[in-house]
């Protein structure tokens, strides 16, 4: 059972003491709870969407603006395509697209297969958003690591140069599901500093001892978690964020939408009850529509 006391829905920033390695950790439950049972994915499809929305919250809380981060990936496997879609006011949502037979026949042999096995040959994506005024800022590497960590990893490599090492976390307690994340970053040496590969090193090896359990471990605080791996260096949290389950579909935004089909095709949307359904696939609520609400004003 939950403790109370540990904090869930929380991202927080760290910085090792004195050394050149700065990180981020996450921690999901009540919120990837909600966003995973807003729809029937099988375990191995909750399991990669949950990875996705950890990974969007420990990329996403860097930003410095408001905006979004959007964790996609699109392959030609049984999961054809995966979105984690984070806000910098804490919100969260994630949506998974795939073949249900396929998933099963990818499931075969393994006992949760990851990236690779479940999407195929294909690509990952990153995308910061800083609103309408802004434009959007896009990083695609092929999906090649077989885990949605690697993906993220071999990300940071290309696209922004960064080394950068991840682990993510998805797991149930008590039928209920948690995710955690946990990302370290290396500050490149400069001048002033000199060489700090060999303190990225160490940090490495630290970060290697991290296990998925202590990730999802409902008794364990971030805090103490990473007291339990940098103690002897010594860290310094700061900037923590509440997460949240949060979709932006609402009645307004689906007739939008659906003011901008044709009149014709409107009216082969029409359900026997005379209204138009449709369902979020983000959160899976369902909104009624009455056609005339479509027309324009006379």
């Amino acid at each position: 059972m939950s403790n109370p006391s540990v904090p869930d829905d929380l991202v927080g920033a760290f910085q090792i003491e004195g050394e050149p390695v700065r990180g981020r950790v996450a921690r999901l439950g009540p919120a990837i709870d909600e966003i995973l049972r807003g729809h029937d994915y099988p375990e191995p499809v909750a399991n990669l969407l949950g990875e996705a929305c950890a990974l969007a919250a420990l990329v996403g809380s860097n930003l410095k603006f408001d905006g979004r981060l959007i964790v996609e990936a699109r392959g030609s496997g049984a999961v054809r395509y995966l979105v984690a879609d984070y806000d910098t006011s804490g919100g969260l949502r994630g949506y998974c697209r795939f073949d249900a037979e396929e998933v099963a026949a990818a499931s075969t042999g393994f006992q949760r297969p990851g990236a690779r096995s479940l999407l195929g040959e294909g690509v990952f994506i990153m995308t910061v958003d800083q609103g309408a005024d802004m434009d959007r800022y896009q990083g695609i590497t092929a999906i090649e690591g077989e885990t949605l960590a690697l993906c993220a990893e071999q990300y940071f490599a290309q696209s922004e140069q960064t080394p950068t090492r991840v682990r993510l976390a998805v797991g149930q307690e008590d039928g209920k599901w948690r995710a955690g994340g946990f990302l370290i970053q290396y500050i490149a040496e400069d001048e002033s500093r000199g060489s700090t590969l060999e303190a990225w090193e160490r940090t490495q090896a630290l970060f290697e001892t991290l296990g998925e359990d202590e990730l999802l471990d409902v008794e364990l605080n971030s805090n103490t978690l990473l007291w339990r791996l940098f103690h002897e260096d010594g860290v310094r949290v700061f900037g923590s964020k509440m997460l949240r389950a949060f979709c932006r579909c609402s009645q307004d935004r689906i007739e939008t939408v659906l003011k901008s089909f044709p009149a014709e095709d409107r009216e082969g949307m029409v359900e026997p009850d005379g209204k138009i359904h449709v369902t979020c696939e983000y959160c899976s609520r369902v909104y009624a529509v009455e056609p005339a609400s479509l027309e324009p004003a006379a």
